[in-house]
């Protein structure tokens, strides 16, 4: 049908010319923005996960400049540190130069000095955009949190869409050569115990059980467990050497009484705390005595052999004879004592003369000797004189305190730990520990710290009356008495003792003295100990240095991935939104030719209606 009205073919035509021309602009727009999909209304989906790629890219970006800053921040560290390293091993040398005799201290102080400077000059000028790490600031750098420095690694995105920065870690604990409020790798560490409230003691000299230890002064040498030894019932006396005693003359005899282990308080009149610690309650025993005991001629020879004709001549022998004696009544006798050699000062010779004689503590827990009614016939004393002794109690101990702190140690709470063995009168030893955690709910404090006599009376309570009968007390702000209680322990003499032992610290050992303190000239003394503080210190940064080595490859290793992150969401990102211009291109002279054949369609079918015009002429 023919309508002058409507057009069928024309509006066809058209139709076809807008689809064309609207997917021709589309080709078009895509070929000059590169871009299949260039907005939301394109392909909501890929676009928006594009988005979302860009602008995690843009913070992966910020994240790779973020690590170049931090490789130049490790960079400076450690080129500060091995600087440190080599000076620290011309101060060692000149150290060790100094001991040799005849070098003025004095002049090797001076260089010492200007070494320390340059350390000091390397750690002030170790920063980085306003970052020092060998040079700190940090209130507690034993705190993990407080020493934690985080570097910026990478951004993270999970499967909801939530987005994260993931750090890098690093202590600087493991860098610091001086902190403002000390322990850094050059400086004393804060944390040190000293002598634990006073269960162990400083000794230049070392000696069984003892562990190495610098004072803050720079003296060098061993902390010792505490304890306290038997003091026995003895006394000495000189046998007559130039005359000997003679028992072969007639009716020569010598005669006296022997009283042993009888009890006392106190005995000896002590006040203050050496008296506390003598003390024990009564009632008191009397002691064993043994009356009319006699040495003649007869005992002689069964001793000595009839060879000897009655005659002693040395200490040595008068000691068997009354040891044959006296040991199975309870007493002891000795004649090993040394003098100086009158001919070589070096060395030692035995005593002729001294003697002494003891309690071997027999009967009860008392410790007592006395010789009374001490009578002799025809014949000398043999030295051998009216006398008595008491043993005394070693079963007590006075404590030097001094308040002392366990400081942390990595990220727990235990911190610094105290391991030691304890034991009265020789009885196995018991183990026990305590750590910052303990004390802390022991004393309810969140520092560590004993601050107090009292403070540390609680805490050995806390510790040992499980195990022991004691009494524990604060006799003064300074001082501590720890004894067995008596009550249940009487023991006097050989067979008491109180024992602290096999005491250790779980950080130790830690540098006790400052380098910069290191004087050879106020203090030649410490030389050897200045040597090994060195060896220590500079293994110490040596260590460190080592750490900031791994955090260099670490973040070598991160920057390289986070590049290859960003290429790889690039070309993410190009897979989903990027125009295919070889497809684009070809895609546009298809639609060019047909947008031209739809024009002449267009044309053609405007042409039917003019026939239908030219009908009416």
């Amino acid at each position: 049908m023919v309508s002058i009205l409507t057009n069928s073919s024309a509006i066809a035509a058209l139709q076809t010319l807008r689809s064309l021309t609207s997917h021709l602009d589309e080709t078009q727009q895509n070929i000059s923005s590169g871009l299949r999909i260039g907005e939301a209304s394109d392909n909501a989906a890929y676009w928006s996960i594009a988005t979302t790629m860009r602008s995690d890219n843009k913070s992966l970006s910020a994240v790779h400049d973020a690590l170049g800053l931090s490789a130049a921040i490790i960079d400076t560290a450690y080129a500060g540190l091995n600087s440190v390293i080599d000076i620290l091993g011309e101060f060692s040398a000149k150290l060790v130069a100094s001991k040799q005799d005849g070098v003025d201290k004095g002049k090797v102080q001076k260089e010492l000095d200007q070494l320390k400077q340059a350390v000091t000059g390397i750690a002030n000028s170790a920063s980085f955009n306003g970052q020092n790490w060998l040079k700190t600031d940090l209130s507690d750098i034993f705190d993990p949190n407080v020493t934690r420095t985080s570097l910026v690694a990478s951004t993270t995105r999970n499967g909801a869409g939530d987005f994260a920065t993931q750090m890098l870690d690093f202590s600087l604990a493991d860098v610091s050569l001086f902190n403002s409020t000390g322990g850094g790798l050059l400086q004393r560490d804060p944390r040190d115990v000293n002598t634990i409230g006073g269960i162990r003691s400083f000794d230049p000299d070392p000696s069984y059980d003892a562990t190495p230890y610098i004072q803050e002064s720079g003296e060098d040498g061993w902390m010792f467990p505490v304890s306290a030894g038997p003091r026995y019932a003895g006394f000495s006396f000189d046998f007559p050497a130039k005359d000997g005693l003679d028992f072969s003359v007639p009716g020569a005899e010598i005669q006296f009484d022997l009283i042993l282990d009888q009890e006392a308080s106190n005995p000896y009149g002590s006040t203050g705390t050496t008296g506390n610690l003598q003390e024990i309650p009564g009632p008191f025993s009397p002691g064993v005595p043994f009356t009319g005991i006699t040495i003649t001629k007869a005992d002689v020879d069964a001793s000595l052999g009839v060879s000897v004709g009655g005659i002693v001549k040395t200490n040595t022998e008068f000691a068997k004879v009354l040891n044959d004696k006296l040991n199975t009544l309870g007493a002891s006798v000795s004649a090993d004592g040394i003098m100086p050699d009158p001919t070589n000062d070096k060395r030692y010779i035995h005593d002729p003369e001294h003697m002494a004689i003891w309690s071997l503590e027999l009967h009860g827990p008392g410790s007592y000797i006395e010789i009374a009614n001490l009578t002799t016939t025809n014949i000398g004393t043999g030295g051998l004189v009216e006398k008595s002794r008491y043993g005394q109690r070693g079963s007590g101990k006075v404590l030097d305190f001094k308040s002392f702190q366990l400081g942390k140690v990595g990220d727990t709470e235990e911190g610094v730990r105290v391991d030691f063995k304890f034991s009265i009168n020789g009885q196995p030893a018991t183990s026990h520990s305590f750590d910052r955690a303990y004390v802390n709910t022991l004393l309810n404090r969140d520092d560590g710290r004993v601050e107090t006599a009292d403070d540390m009376v609680t805490l050995l309570k806390s510790l040992l009356d499980a195990d022991w009968k004691l009494v524990i007390e604060a006799a003064s702000p300074n001082e501590i008495i720890i004894k067995s209680d008596p009550d249940f322990d009487r023991e006097t003499g050989y067979g008491s003792s109180l024992a602290f032992s096999n005491i250790r610290v779980n950080i130790e050992p830690i540098p006790s003295l400052n380098f910069l303190s290191i004087d050879v000239a106020e203090h030649p003394e410490s030389v050897d100990a200045y040597i090994t503080y060195m060896n220590t210190a500079t293994q110490r940064i040596i260590d460190g240095t080592s750490s900031l080595g791994a955090l260099r490859s670490r973040v070598d290793r991160q920057t390289d991935f986070v590049q290859s992150l960003m290429d790889a969401n690039t070309s993410g990102i190009g897979t989903l939104v990027d125009a295919d211009m070889n497809h684009e291109s070809t895609r546009l002279k298809a639609l060019q030719v047909q947008q031209q054949l739809s024009i002449q369609a267009l044309q053609i079918a405007n042409s039917q209606q003019q026939s239908i015009l030219q009908l009416f002429n």
